[in-house]
């Protein structure tokens, strides 16, 4: 019955907010068609562009609706333009949980009382979203780390009985999506159901805190010797599946450039630092942050670390695979080289488009998206719009949107517009061409040669020892099962003749073990 009234709910919320015709439309002609015709007759709402109506029903539905909407709106080869950009308007704001239940939540996940563990507490929370809320303390000392006496923490915890709506909500996002796959004339080209497995699988990895926790702590170890990104340390002996306690970071929200430029930060170089951190997480590590709002990330106003970015929240991150960073740089270093031909060749290559594609039709369709976006400075580009045309064009040529790519495009637009408000005149391309030219040095040159054996050496250090007696007694076996057909004297040749060859093959193989061996070992204590 719950579940019967959350769909009449929703459905009664479509209608309010107009979205009921825009449901009508995709579908295919027959009887639900005619009944959404009736009903829309009387749908308030239709006069807001549909953008802002399918904004206004996500928002009402509450926040797992706008946490999926937040999703969507990085889709944009599924989605038009001005749907996209109204779904990446959405925000979090959800009234923070009891002040007691806070506290209790986090005694139960630590195991003592609060007044044990903090110097102070404060029970307001600094803020508030849909799936945690976060609190400030200071923490006392403990036999195990006495250093932690004073250390200023931020405490998140996850909402209570959040899981049983996500999973009541996310159940009836895929019945609607199967619903409007079935009778949309454009549902196979949506992905409903596709996207909302994408948005599962987010919002399950946020309700553990714990995986926030290892993110952090990676990102850290990454950038622990940075001068320009800095990540909170955890306090892993107070962390658990719903509450995380980690280093309270000072500074200032990127959002609030009046301060910052009040505190005389220099945006120049903070639009440059913020382009080169985002695409070392990428192509360095292959691991990034893909939450980059302004919202989870401040500016250090110390003046140890005065100018610094901070970032906060990695309860969504994005790996790629070394195939997809290699296959992303060269796409990328093509792009800024203006060598349209060899994107449209990678993208064969890769078997994003059909194998039958012409080299030559996609080669122009790209250089017709990109070239009117070079020699430009970033107040005059808009990614977003090239990323839209690129999609467009990816829809013509049949290009299958790798879903692990989708967070990189959202996160990179979110890149570009801190970027184009700390420095409109900010040379994207030159900004980022070095970055990716050194990392393709690194991984495609000698470098990443080098660095292969020297990764690899330990490997063969085991393996080449054994590689003669391996040869040796696979020639003896193969010697034995040799069936003797001219009598003994012919064996004895032929058995010289194999000892022989084993001596040779014997000594080649040690010569060569052993000279491999010496240029690993040489490498690896880098005499070379």
């Amino acid at each position: 019955m719950r579940r019967i009234a959350r769909l009449c709910f929703i459905f009664f919320t479509a209608w309010r907010y107009g979205l009921l015709p825009l449901l009508r439309d995709i579908l295919k002609p027959g009887l639900s068609r005619g009944a959404l015709t009736v009903i829309c007759w009387i749908s308030p709402g239709v006069s807001l562009p549909r953008g802002e109506r399918i904004r206004l029903t996500l928002e009402a539905l509450g926040p797992i609706f706008v946490k999926f909407g937040q999703v969507l709106s990085t889709r944009r080869d599924l989605l038009s333009e001005d749907i996209a950009n109204e779904l990446a308007k959405l925000q979090d704001q959800v009234p923070p949980f009891s002040n007691e239940e806070s506290r209790r939540l986090i005694e139960k996940a630590i195991g003592q009382p609060i007044e044990e563990v903090f110097i102070s507490f404060d029970a307001t929370p600094v803020a508030s979203a849909s799936v945690a809320q976060v609190h400030f303390g200071v923490l006392r000392a403990t036999a195990r780390h006495p250093e932690w006496n004073g250390r200023e923490v931020a405490i998140k915890v996850l909402r209570p009985g959040i899981l049983p709506i996500i999973e009541s909500d996310i159940a009836l996002m895929y019945d609607l999506a199967k619903v409007i796959e079935k009778l949309s004339s454009d549902g196979r080209r949506l992905k409903l159901t596709e996207n909302v497995a994408e948005f599962d699988r987010y919002l399950h990895d946020e309700l553990d805190l714990m995986r926030e926790a290892a993110n952090a702590s990676q990102l850290r170890r990454y950038f622990v010797d940075s001068a320009k990104l800095m990540i909170p340390e955890m306090y892993w002996d107070l962390c658990h599946t719903n509450v995380i306690v980690m280093e309270k970071m000072n500074g200032i929200s990127i959002g609030r450039f009046d301060e910052l430029r009040a505190a005389g930060v220099d945006f120049k170089k903070l639009a440059a630092d913020g382009v080169e951190i985002f695409f070392t997480q990428v192509f360095e590590y292959g691991f990034f942050h893909a939450d980059m709002h302004p919202g989870n990330i401040m500016i250090s106003l110390e003046p140890e670390t005065f100018g610094r970015f901070i970032s906060l929240d990695f309860g969504i991150v994005g790996a790629l695979s070394e195939s997809d960073k290699n296959y992303l740089a060269l796409n990328f270093l093509a792009f800024f080289n203006r060598d349209y031909r060899r994107v449209a060749e990678l993208h064969v290559e890769s078997g994003w488009v059909p194998a039958d594609t012409r080299v030559e039709e996609l080669e122009g369709a790209v250089r017709s998206v990109c070239e009117p976006y070079f020699d430009r400075p970033l107040k005059e580009i808009s990614l977003g719009i090239v990323l839209v045309r690129l999609f467009q064009t990816s829809r013509r040529f049949k290009v299958e949107v790798q879903p692990q790519l989708s967070l990189l495009s959202k996160t990179l637009l979110n890149v570009e517009g801190l970027a184009r408000e700390l420095d409109p005149d900010l040379d994207l391309w030159q900004t980022a061409k070095p970055i990716l030219e050194k990392w393709i040095s690194k991984q495609l040159g000698w470098r990443g040669l080098i660095d292969g054996l020297k990764e690899e050496a330990p490997t063969w250090a085991k393996i080449l020892p054994t590689l003669p007696r391996l040869i040796a007694d696979a020639l003896v076996k193969g010697g034995n099962q040799t069936k003797d057909q001219n009598g003994e004297l012919e064996a004895l040749k032929a058995l010289l003749v194999q000892e022989r060859h084993t001596h040779r093959l014997v000594a080649g193989a040690l010569l060569f073990a052993g000279g491999f061996l010496a240029g690993i070992l040489i490498i690896s204590l880098g005499i070379y």
